[in-house]
């Protein structure tokens, strides 16, 4: 209990660090990866985050929902390899709608209130994963699992 409890702390740490996740989605029989402005739920049982619905992505996800995220705090520096922290995400994504959309949005707009314009247009679409699963892997090769279901 002692070490999920460690883990859901680094993981908060980190995502409360960064602000950028790159997405991984599957479509047109290949997998596609693209950068994601991001909150996560107090509980870390969600990952937040919008896109227009014109999107590669936003196709992709209305095909399959099962997604991948990696968020990390690294710097391109050799001292990476010693430091950075990295989580992925496996879970699986779907567009928020009523009555949970005013919480996600709260959320999400607290982290980036600088997308208040972006997330409000009515082609914007708020998501969330719903998450099954991280990776976290830290001095380079040391990896812990953390199953949220």
């Amino acid at each position: 209990m002692e070490n999920i409890l460690k883990l859901k702390h680094s993981l908060s740490e980190l995502f409360s660090t960064q602000r950028l996740a790159v997405l991984s989605s599957y479509g047109s029989e290949q997998p596609y990866a693209s950068l994601v402005a991001f909150a996560a739920t107090d509980d870390l049982k969600h990952i937040i985050f919008a896109t227009t619905r014109s999107t590669r992505k936003y196709t992709n996800l209305s095909q399959e929902s099962k997604v991948a995220l990696l968020i990390d705090n690294r710097t391109n520096d050799e001292k990476d390899f010693s430091y950075a922290v990295a989580a992925t995400v496996l879970g699986k994504a779907e567009e928020v709608g009523s009555p949970q959309k005013k919480e996600y949005l709260d959320i999400y707009l607290r982290k980036h209130p600088y997308l208040n314009e972006f997330v409000s247009s009515p082609s914007c679409a708020l998501l969330t994963v719903s998450v099954e699963k991280y990776y976290i892997v830290t001095r380079f090769q040391n990896v812990q699992e953390l199953h949220m279901s």
